[in-house]
């Protein structure tokens, strides 16, 4: 072997002579690398840092050496690890390599530390944008000290009195921008100079209280010592709780009996009956004995030939001093631990007992904190490993991304602004809002979407902001991009929907606004074609759907009560949201299941507003705290704040290329573009392998033609204040509106029949039959009924025993005063009937005056007519 040429047919001969001292071993595959004890663990596992051989083999110096002697005749560098460019070399023993973006990012990823060595000063600076600008960034006020004053503002600013400036047109506005609210006050705007509150609202319902300051919270809330107002008003002039002494009281002020803490069983809302319960009666592990009777002494007391259990049984005569691990094991599969009385099986590390005596092997991927991203288990032991992009980290053993830094972008009232999560940079991205509240991004455009009050805006690599949408928004508050197809979704809590438009604002459709209280924030998966959002109205949920509004579904509606923002880990497939309410941080997986609660404290937790996933960190905002967080996702530890002092945090993003991972454009795959559809096309759900990749969607007021992909005139509710209520994505079948052209006269014949003779006499004998019938019908009705009542408003009057005044309006041009249009049923034929026709047309009633639309849609077969009492 070693007079081969081949590098690598050194290692092989080494290989196969390991392998041939036992014949009995399994073969395995090219791709895998065999133990010494036979096993076969994948080859990328070898050399690695970590034995997964239950030998350690696979990390033994020969089996290494080998590879070194191997890249030796190869003429490639030996005896020490080569790093690519885009790697930093660990240097030492170590023979690691890194990414180079983790240089200098105060974390330890060398073993010996050397890619935090010879770094720069770590100290947080804050761009020069935020010094004597008013506010106080720093919280000392350090940052508005030596500031010259008085602050002189342009001829378009409105000077506060705490001399901050803000624009003129910001003023009595109902929006305090003045840190003192001296642009809405009264002496300059008159009225009481109640401020602008997101949730403010006219009047509250019958199951929500106003707050003193306009709010609208759930009337559940109100005096549940948890402040939900801004201003706390919700738990003033509260009755104080105080419970009896056998009870006891829960966090939030409520009384439970006091044989209900630590039960095992949540009786507090709050959870609190149940935490820091410790079992202190367990006699359990080797060093306490459970007498027979029930007591517990130590186990060095017992067959000590002294009586310590009073029932005698830690002296039994025919057990002590007797070893039945001597025959056959005790029975045990690994291994037997004989006691002083009787014996114990136990397993090696990574096996758990499957009954007294099995040992089986412990699937440790059960545990959603194994690993950073993917776990691999086998026998005895896992194995952790990263998804592609990311890296594993030498040290913390977590993945972290690979590429530029990632960095974070957060709404702050008034403006948009950057942290870089490695070098600690604070900037300002966008400046001059109104009312920032929704944010995302276009990664691979390196682009900003928000929403500030009514308006949704971008701005582009250039800097300049482009309005997108400014008309019918009234309370946007959750914002979206779909990165693959470019369509912008968002959440409207004002007109209680969900709408998508495309990228540049010139299409828009409602796709939700049925069901909906308060819908809140909105995050997508465009590689599988669905949206996720929140809803924190009187049934507090989480709900799930396809991207083109189809296949509804309920992801989360227990222990849930003010879901505020949520957020996808794409990686690990799971969805996390914050509860203002609950004051906690948890994630279920996409389909609803495996749910785990992360951070959980009404300290910790203020009132948090929205959140972000990357890499092992969870981001959240506080408007409480007016603070930037960031925490361990896997152990809810490590909490630290990123940035605080802020005047009212509202959404947050991760920037970095891996939050948006690259796919096909479903739209655009062939050669036809917008996948041949005349307004919108939408991502479609891909629920099993044959859905469809997309469908097309039209404008508010049409439906979708024939080939499914142009648009026509709506069958359903044109009314502009509700939109789509009836639009449809997926007709059934093709559906008619039909509308005749001339005015419906009584009796009169259809137009396109009056011409021959012919036609005349058809429409004469047709006419005679149809009066006929009713005649007969209205005689029978005279006898059997004095008067009927109907839902639909159409008015009967009835006058004593005889005949009644009534009027049947049929759908024409000429009620040209009736903007709501009501659809025919699926499947029922429309229009006039022509000659040799066997049936009577069908019509629609009306309301008679009035503009509300008719709830119902009521059918008639007679013609419309007008009958008068004589």
């Amino acid at each position: 072997c070693l007079a081969a040429t081949g590098g690598f047919f050194v290692f092989l001969c080494v290989c196969l002579t390991l392998n041939a001292e036992g014949s009995a071993r399994k073969t395995c595959a090219p791709a895998e690398f065999a133990c010494l004890n036979g096993q076969c663990v994948p080859g990328r596992w070898r050399c690695d840092g970590e034995p997964e051989c239950p030998d350690g083999s696979d990390e033994a110096e020969e089996t290494c050496t080998a590879v070194v002697i191997s890249l030796s005749l190869l003429s490639l560098p030996t005896g020490k690890q080569t790093c690519p460019p885009e790697k930093f070399d660990c240097g030492g023993s170590t023979n690691k390599c890194v990414s180079l973006s983790w240089r200098c990012d105060g974390e330890k990823d060398c073993e010996n530390g050397a890619d935090e060595e010879d770094c720069a000063s770590g100290e947080f600076v804050s761009s020069t944008v935020y010094v004597c600008d008013g506010d106080d960034d720093c919280g000392d006020g350090s940052d508005e000290l030596k500031c010259s004053s008085p602050l002189t503002c342009g001829p378009n600013h409105l000077r506060c009195n705490t001399s901050e400036c803000v624009p003129l047109m910001w003023s009595c506005d109902g929006d305090p921008d003045c840190s003192d609210s001296s642009d809405e006050g009264p002496e300059r705007c008159g009225g009481d100079g109640v401020p602008y509150l997101l949730n403010r609202r006219a009047n509250c319902t019958a199951g929500e209280f106003r707050c003193a300051n306009g709010e609208c919270v759930r009337l559940t809330w109100k005096c549940d010592g948890d402040p939900d107002c801004k201003d706390k008003s919700d738990e003033s002039d509260c009755p104080l709780l105080t419970c009896r002494p056998d009870e006891f009281q829960c966090g939030d002020g409520s009384c439970i009996h006091g044989t209900k803490q630590c039960n095992k069983v949540h009786d507090c809302p709050d959870h609190s009956d149940e935490s820091g319960c410790v079992n202190a009666t367990k006699c359990e592990g080797p060093l306490k004995f459970l007498c027979k009777n029930g007591e517990c002494i130590d186990s060095s007391r017992v067959c000590d030939s002294v009586k310590d259990c009073k029932d005698r049984s830690d002296e039994p005569k025919k057990e002590c001093g007797l070893n039945e691990c001597m025959i056959n094991n005790g029975g045990c599969s690994h291994v037997c631990m004989d006691r002083p009385i009787g014996f114990e099986c136990q397993c090696p590390t990574g096996y758990q007992l499957l009954d007294k005596k099995t040992c089986g092997d412990i699937d440790e991927c059960e545990n959603p904190d194994a690993c950073s991203q993917i776990c691999i288990n086998y026998k005895g032991d896992f194995k952790c490993e990263c998804y592609e992009g990311y890296e594993m980290d030498p040290v913390t053993k977590t993945c972290k991304a690979e590429g530029k830094s990632p960095y974070l972008l957060f709404t702050n009232r008034h403006e948009i602004r950057r942290i870089d999560l490695v070098k600690r940079d604070y900037s300002q991205v966008v400046s001059t809002q109104k009312n920032a509240v929704a944010l995302d991004l276009d990664v691979a455009n390196n682009r900003v979407f928000w929403c500030d009050r009514f308006h949704l805006i971008s701005l582009d690599k250039s800097h300049i902001q482009v309005p997108l949408v400014d008309s019918s928004l009234q309370t946007p508050v959750g914002l979206a991009l779909d990165w693959l197809q470019h369509n912008l979704y968002w959440t409207d809590s004002g007109d209680k929907s969900i709408s998508v438009a495309s990228v540049d604002g010139t299409k828009r459709r409602i796709l939700i606004n049925t069901d909906l209280s308060e819908p809140r924030a909105i995050a997508l998966d465009p590689h599988h074609g669905f949206m996720y959002w929140s809803d924190w109205g009187t049934r507090a949920k989480i709900e799930k759907a396809g991207m083109n509004g189809v296949d509804r579904q309920v992801l989360v509606a227990d222990n849930i009560e003010w879901p505020n923002g949520i957020t996808l880990d794409v990686a690990n497939r799971r969805l996390y949201w914050v509860d203002s309410k609950l004051h906690h941080i948890a994630s279920v997986d996409l389909n609803g299941a495996h749910r785990r609660t992360h951070i959980s404290s009404a300290e910790r937790l203020g009132h948090p507003y929205a959140l972000a996933v990357f890499e092992d960190r969870i981001y959240w905002t506080d408007r409480d705290r007016a603070a930037v967080f960031m925490a361990n996702r896997l152990t809810g530890q490590d909490i630290h704040a990123l940035a605080e002092n802020l005047n009212d945090p509202h959404d947050v993003v991760v920037f970095h290329q891996l939050r948006q991972p690259q796919g096909p454009d479903s739209c655009n795959l062939g050669s036809v573009a917008n996948g041949g559809c005349e307004y919108l096309c939408l991502k479609a759900p891909q629920i099993t392998e044959h859905s469809p990749k997309y469908t097309c969607a039209c404008p508010d007021g049409q439906d979708l033609g024939p080939d499914m992909r142009g648009c026509v005139p709506g069958e359903a509710d044109n009314d502009p204040s509700h939109p789509s209520a009836h639009s449809n994505l997926y007709p059934l079948r093709s559906q008619r509106l039909w509308a005749p052209t001339q005015p419906l006269q009584p009796w009169s014949s259809p137009p396109h029949l009056q011409g021959t003779a012919a036609s005349h006499s058809t429409v004469m004998v047709f006419g005679l039959v149809c009066a006929g019938v009713y005649l007969v019908w209205r005689n029978w009705r005279r006898n059997s009924t004095k008067s009927m009542n109907f839902d639909n408003p159409v008015y009967r009057k009835t006058t004593g025993e005889g005949e009644e005044d009534e009027i049947h309006i049929g759908r024409t041009d000429a009620m040209s005063h009736h903007a709501h249009h009501h659809p025919y049923p699926q499947g029922v034929s429309m229009g006039v009937v022509g000659a040799g026709g066997g049936t009577c047309p069908q019509f629609i009633a009306l309301p008679l005056g009035g503009s509300m639309p008719d709830p119902g849609t009521h059918w008639y077969t007679e013609q419309p007519m007008l009958s008068t009492a004589k």
